[in-house]
């Protein structure tokens, strides 16, 4: 490791990732060996010249690509060179910067309890790879119950479904409850999916008014009255992408409204389980109405492409089961027995407080360097929703940022109206290191002083 300091110091690469291509490296060239154990951290550090959290996050990126494991109390050693290969680290640096991704865990007792839930899991794999109950089994419905038990949901088993991810589960809820041409109403911003499914179905989706606290009831009961739609849907809590809350009283209005008309609600839950105290699910108000989606993606990892969803009552159940099976046949069943391995024995909801841990520090950080325009945030949202500055457009901050690693959406996006994209929703989360996340800002605050002047 002597020549380590020179190589990351000429590589360009951030330094995290030039400890993992030092590794990966030493490893094609037989200088490290399988069993071979590396430095502790903190000497590397001092060998490098690095800080304790580069070398860290560098070993944690090591971790995520197979070349290392790390064991507590005995150290990091090198893995069998057969697990590394170059599609693996193909896809390891894949990234879709447009998702609102919470931030990946990093910590290496916390990774390693979530490859040995992996391991467990690939002991039954055979069965795993044959057809399943599309909307899960007894075990990962009772798995499913405990974990929307945290927001205070206790339906019937008859009710639950486990679904492939929240935007499987709202083309099926949608398939069940309008054809082509009805209307559907939701936030006049709201999520970009749900307006990208509507317009595959060629369903109407009409927006509306929002305050500070969300919709505005009376609204909504104009425009069930002017429009006859055939569901509402809301994304209350941490709303995507303003990080706005529902507070409860204005859900508790809201709800009045559906129940006097009984439109039912597709309640979007998809950072409700990232949020201390958020307030109670909609469901739990109008739960003969609610289709409930409470996606995993925001809260354990959207890899596993799983939702825990809820029907309004058990022939809704039996709907949304057929709507499943027509458009996906099933959930993944490796993903499911993964994520009910990780319900069961606590991992996921050691993934959802580091998330939440995490995601606070980011906030932080942002609310320190961001200085040249004004935005709203939550300490748990994933992004910040940041107002342009006069002279600033969205399309030239986009292209003076394409050289950095960060999500950045036009309002545009998510308005379903016309819009003069006076914000943009800054992602902080995804693949985007805690280390190089002040270094990206800095350079967004640069950016949007520099054309606002």
């Amino acid at each position: 490791m002597q020549n380590w300091p020179q190589r990351i110091k000429q590589s360009g690469r951030p330094r995290y990732l030039a400890i993992v291509d030092c590794i990966a490296q030493d490893m094609k060239d037989r200088v490290l060996l399988p069993g071979d154990q590396l430095p502790p951290q903190r000497q590397l550090a001092d060998i490098i010249g690095a800080n304790f959290t580069t070398v860290s996050r560098g070993y944690t990126e090591a971790i995520k690509r197979g070349l290392i494991a790390s064991h507590v109390g005995r150290g990091t050693f090198v893995l069998p060179q057969k697990s590394i290969s170059s599609s693996d680290e193909r896809r390891a640096l894949a990234n879709d910067l447009t998702m609102n991704a919470p931030p990946e865990p990093t910590d290496p007792e916390l990774l390693e309890r979530m490859r040995a839930g992996l391991s467990a899991v690939s002991d039954d794999l055979v069965h795993l790879l044959r057809y399943q109950d599309p909307i899960g089994g007894s075990v990962d419905k009772e798995a499913a119950s405990i974990w929307l038990s945290m927001r205070g949901l206790v339906p019937n088993l008859d009710r639950v479904a486990v679904t492939p991810g929240a935007h499987a589960t709202m083309l099926a809820i949608l398939s069940v409850l309008a054809r082509p041409g009805d209307c559907i109403l939701c936030e006049e911003i709201t999520y970009s999916g749900f307006k990208k499914i509507c317009a595959q179905l060629g369903l109407k989706l009409v927006g509306l008014p929002m305050d500070a606290y969300g919709v505005l009831p009376d609204a909504l009961d104009a425009a069930i009255q002017t429009h006859s739609p055939r569901a509402l849907y809301l994304n209350p809590t941490l709303h995507n992408p303003t990080t706005m809350i529902v507070p409860q009283n204005r859900r508790l209005e809201i709800a009045d409204v559906m129940k006097r008309h009984r439109l039912p609600l597709i309640e979007d839950d998809a950072y409700g389980f990232v949020l201390p105290d958020a307030p109670p699910p909609m469901a739990a108000s109008a739960p003969d109405l609610t289709w409930y989606i409470g996606g995993l993606a925001k809260c354990i990892g959207a890899g596993l492409r799983l939702a825990y969803s809820v029907a309004p009552n058990a022939r809704a159940g039996f709907a949304l089961e057929n709507g499943i099976r027509a458009a996906s046949v099933m959930s993944s069943p490796v993903s499911m027995a993964l994520a009910t391995r990780w319900v069961l024995d606590g991992t996921a909801d050691q993934i959802r407080r580091f998330i939440r841990k995490e995601t606070e520090i980011r906030q932080n950080i942002a609310a320190e360097i961001v200085t040249e325009a004004e935005f709203v945030a939550n300490p748990h949202a994933f992004n910040i929703w940041l107002r342009l500055p006069q002279g600033v457009t969205c399309a030239s901050l986009m292209a003076n940022m394409s050289n950095h690693e960060i999500g950045i959406a036009p309002e545009s996006a998510f308005h379903t109206s016309a819009s003069k994209d006076q914000f943009v929703r800054i992602c902080l989360g995804g693949r985007i290191p805690r280390e190089t996340l002040p270094q990206t800002l800095s350079h967004l605050n640069n950016q949007i002083w520099q054309l606002s002047h």
